[in-house]
């Protein structure tokens, strides 16, 4: 696949996912859209799984690819309202991912 390829197959599964994070959180930003797997660039994955992690600065809640991927965050967030956004997604049916995530 060709990398120009991977960013528009990756940015089409990422919006995806900004939408859906978007409904539970009210505000949701795209992350990645690709991914280096083998050596060579391929677009996130489509499955859609949910998280959220502490950071130095305050809580996210992300969705995630089956590799831990992320495909789109909310903004920073008091542990409380991370942990309701994301007791909401699950009660929706997305599974929650428990491995490691990878914002970059």
């Amino acid at each position: 696949m060709q990398y120009h390829q991977a960013i528009r197959i990756g940015q089409e599964r990422s919006r995806k996912s900004q939408m859906t994070l978007f409904s539970h959180a009210g505000f949701a930003m795209l992350t990645l859209t690709v991914k280096k797997s083998q050596g060579v660039f391929v677009p996130v994955g489509e499955q859609e799984l949910v998280a959220a992690i502490e950071k130095p600065e305050g809580w996210l809640v992300v969705i995630v690819d089956e590799e831990g991927y992320a495909k789109s965050q909310s903004k920073i967030l008091k542990e409380d309202e991370a942990k309701e956004i994301l007791k909401k997604a699950t009660s929706a049916g997305i599974p929650q991912y428990d491995g490691q995530i990878r914002l970059v």
